[in-house]
C-alpha cells in the first residue's frame, strides 16, 4: 500500500498560537516522526510526504531557508532512527537549486538507509508533478519496441531521483482543511482514494492516521469499473 501526504496547516497552527511560521514547522516535523514510526508499525509499503513544493520558492525568502534547514536537521538526526527501524529515506524531486550542504544530507541518507525494507519512505522536495511529466515527456519518446507507460515510468523516476519504482498512491491523505492536490503526485493518483482532514498538520497523529486508513479500508476501489455482482446498475440474483 501506498500512503501520500499532503502535511498542510503548519501556518495557521503557528499564526493560531500567535507563534512564528518557523515555529509551526519545526512542530510539524515532530509530527513527521509521530507518523513515520506508526506507519513503520502499520506494515505501510511506501509512504511520500509533501515537504517542499517547487512553487514554495515564492515564499518568504526567511521562510524558505528556514524550511531548508529543518529538512537538512531533520535528515540528520532522523537517519539513525530509520537506519534501526528498517527505513529506506528517499528524497525525489528536482535536486540542481538545493544548497550544497543540503544535497549531501540527503545523498548521505539515502546511501545509509538503502537496505532499508520495511518502509520506503520517500520525501518531496522541491517537487512538481507537472514538472515531472513535462521533463519525462520531454527527455524523448521511447523506442518502438518498449512499452510506452513503462518507458514513461521509467523517465519520471529518473527525473526526480526515484530510487525504486514509482509505486501508485492507493490513499493520498491532506491535513489542514483544504481541498486540492497542489500538483502533488497527479500520475501516480489517477486512482488514488482522497482523505482531508480539518486537523492541522502539527496536531495529526497515529489515531488520525488510524482514521483515515478506516475509512480508506470502507471505500469500493472499482478503478473504472462495475462492482462485483452488478450488471447495468442490477444487482444479481444468487443462486442459494
Amino acid at each position: 500500500m501506498h500512503v501520500a501526504i499532503i502535511m498542510d496547516g503548519n501556518g495557521r497552527w503557528a499564526a493560531r498560537r500567535g507563534l512564528p511560521r518557523t515555529a509551526g514547522h519545526a512542530r510539524g516535523a515532530k509530527a513527521v516522526r509521530r507518523i513515520v514510526e506508526a506507519t513503520v508499525r502499520s506494515g505501510i509499503a511506501t509512504l511520500t510526504l509533501y515537504a517542499f513544493s517547487a512553487d514554495n520558492w515564492a515564499r518568504p525568502q526567511a521562510e524558505v531557508r528556514a524550511l531548508l534547514r529543518l529538512l537538512r536537521r531533520y535528515l540528520l538526526a532522523e537517519t539513525g532512527y530509520c537506519v534501526d527501524n528498517g527505513v529506506r529515506v528517499n528524497v525525489i524531486g528536482r535536486r540542481d537549486r538545493l544548497e550544497p550542504d543540503l544535497l549531501r544530507a540527503v545523498e548521505q541518507s539515502e546511501r545509509l538507509t538503502a537496505a532499508g525494507d520495511r518502509l520506503h519512505l520517500r520525501i518531496a522536495v522541491d517537487y512538481s508533478a507537472r514538472h515531472s511529466i513535462l521533463e519525462a515527456a520531454r527527455r524523448g519518446a521511447p523506442a518502438a519496441e518498449c512499452d510506452p507507460e513503462a518507458r514513461f515510468l521509467e523517465l519520471m523516476n529518473e527525473v526526480n531521483h526515484s530510487a525504486l519504482p514509482a509505486r501508485e498512491v492507493d490513499l493520498l491523505i491532506r491535513t489542514g482543511g483544504e481541498k486540492r492536490l497542489s500538483d502533488f503526485l497527479l500520475w501516480e493518483c489517477a486512482y488514488a482514494e482522497l482523505y482531508f482532514t480539518d486537523c492541522l498538520w502539527p496536531e495529526f497523529d497515529e489515531q488520525g492516521l488510524e482514521q483515515a486508513l478506516d475509512d480508506f479500508a470502507r471505500r469500493q476501489r472499482r478503478f473504472g469499473k462495475v462492482p462485483d455482482g452488478y450488471c447495468l446498475g442490477v444487482a444479481a440474483t444468487q443462486a442459494d
